[in-house]
């Protein structure tokens, strides 16, 4: 499994830190909790997104474009990185963002995200709630084409084979990390969504015979489509590193309980999260994933899922950068 046979840019801060977290593991009377910090990555705030850039990115170099296009919600942690990318690369960035909340609140609109997609430069459409947005950015990557550009179009999240291989990498490094440090976790989990970072995740580790279970806290979808959609991309980049059958069905697990009342919008348990995590680690939670998956670690904690004397690994999938688009649901002094 030589990743080194793909294009890569590298545009992360690579390893990032794998941390005990005493304080919140004490909290919750349980396992001992530690965390992988890819809010980290440095590349506009970090966050999970910028490992699948690093080949994503350099995809669209090898192919000649000379404008990047993606999707995702208004606060989406994801186009934040692809504009920062582009930038970096000096390209152009055009983003559809999709109103999938609701809100109307000029932070939510604005700022967070948002600011920083216009601070790196790059152009925004918006979207009502439930169009299918990969076609609608397609349908714009067209346009631009027809005007003589060569665009380059990224579905959401980053989440497709390429983009996945950036997990697998990062399971490559995880692992190297436990030798280091003489670790032996017993659980891994993370927040999944639009499914690239869980399924990289899991091929990786399957491919090394890690041996460690992971569980994806979902963020969107109901349990059956959200694991369907992973083992689906799990498949896609299999057969994209030449590997076959390595990840079992068995093996895609997500709980879907923490969602609340849908994707970006903080359930009570997403802000108990956020201000568990900030008072005892001084760690910084999003509310839309990392929040959410926060909240389905800490309550598997105390309902005893996760056990005394076991060792878990968080993987901080960041995007603290959005509370600031969230003013109106956080708590204030």
């Amino acid at each position: 499994m030589q990743l080194s046979r793909f294009p890569r840019i590298r545009m992360g801060h690579m390893p990032t830190p794998l941390e005990h977290m005493p304080r919140l593991s004490a909290l919750l009377g349980g396992p001992e909790i530690w965390i992988k910090r890819d809010d980290c990555t440095g590349l506009s705030t970090g966050g999970n997104k910028t490992r699948k850039l690093e080949f994503l990115m350099a995809e669209a170099v090898a192919m000649g474009a000379d404008i990047v296009l993606t999707q995702g919600a208004t606060q989406s942690n994801h186009a934040r990185q692809t504009a920062a990318a582009a930038a970096k690369l000096g390209m152009d960035c055009h983003i559809l963002l999709e109103d999938r909340t609701g809100y109307n609140e000029p932070n939510y609109r604005m700022n967070g995200n948002v600011l920083l997609d216009v601070l790196h430069g790059a152009t925004i459409e918006h979207r009502g709630p439930g169009l299918d947005m990969n076609a609608e950015m397609f349908a714009v990557a067209e346009t631009f084409r027809a005007k003589g550009r060569t665009p380059y179009a990224i579905v959401g999240g980053g989440s497709n084979a390429t983009g996945a291989l950036g997990y697998v990498n990062c399971a490559l490094e995880l692992l190297g990390q436990t030798v280091e440090k003489d670790l032996v976790f017993d659980h891994m989990v993370t927040a999944t969504g639009s499914a690239g970072t869980h399924a990289g995740l899991i091929v990786g580790l399957k491919a090394l015979n890690a041996q460690l279970p992971l569980l994806g806290i979902g963020v969107r979808a109901p349990q059956e489509t959200q694991e369907g959609n992973v083992f689906k991309l799990a498949q896609a980049v299999e057969e994209k590193l030449g590997l076959q059958g390595v990840v079992k069905r068995a093996d895609v697990v997500a709980n879907c309980d923490y969602i609340g009342k849908g994707y970006g919008i903080p359930a009570e348990s997403t802000l108990e999260a956020i201000d568990l995590f900030a008072r005892t680690e001084a760690i910084l939670l999003d509310p839309v994933y990392s929040g959410k998956g926060g909240a389905g670690l800490i309550d598997l904690c105390r309902k005893g899922h996760f056990k005394k004397g076991e060792r878990i690994v968080f993987l901080h999938t960041g995007g603290a950068i959005g509370l600031t688009g969230y003013t109106h649901v956080l708590p204030h002094a």
